[in-house]
């Protein structure tokens, strides 16, 4: 995604990016190491297939995450996320703790 094409707001842009609560829980999940697709499709409760392939996809296309594909028989494809990725983990953290703090509040 170039530049230009991205919006003024600098919030926005981190929205664009993780846009969905299914690419947030992606990144939570390779926030540990690579993983396989079906090892996200497991963690990842009632994404579909086609939902999961989408937005690992898009997140490709952002520069997010990397993917690895093996020659083998079955194929063998890896997701792990890349520099700028990883520099997603302090936003997760800081939703981590307002989520515990959100629940310990029993509203």
């Amino acid at each position: 995604m170039l530049s230009n094409e991205l919006p003024p707001c600098p919030v926005e842009t981190t929205l664009l990016i993780i846009s969905n609560k299914w690419k947030v829980l992606i990144i939570r999940d390779l926030l540990t190491g690579t993983k396989r697709f079906g090892e996200l499709k497991k963690s990842i409760e009632n994404i579909s297939q086609k939902v999961l392939t989408s937005n690992l996809r898009d997140m490709e296309n952002k520069g997010v995450l990397k993917r690895t594909v093996y020659a083998e028989v079955p194929p063998k494809v890896e997701y792990t996320l890349t520099e700028i990725g990883y520099s997603l983990k302090p936003i997760l953290k800081s939703m981590e703790e307002w989520g515990t703090h959100y629940k310990s509040l029993n509203i």
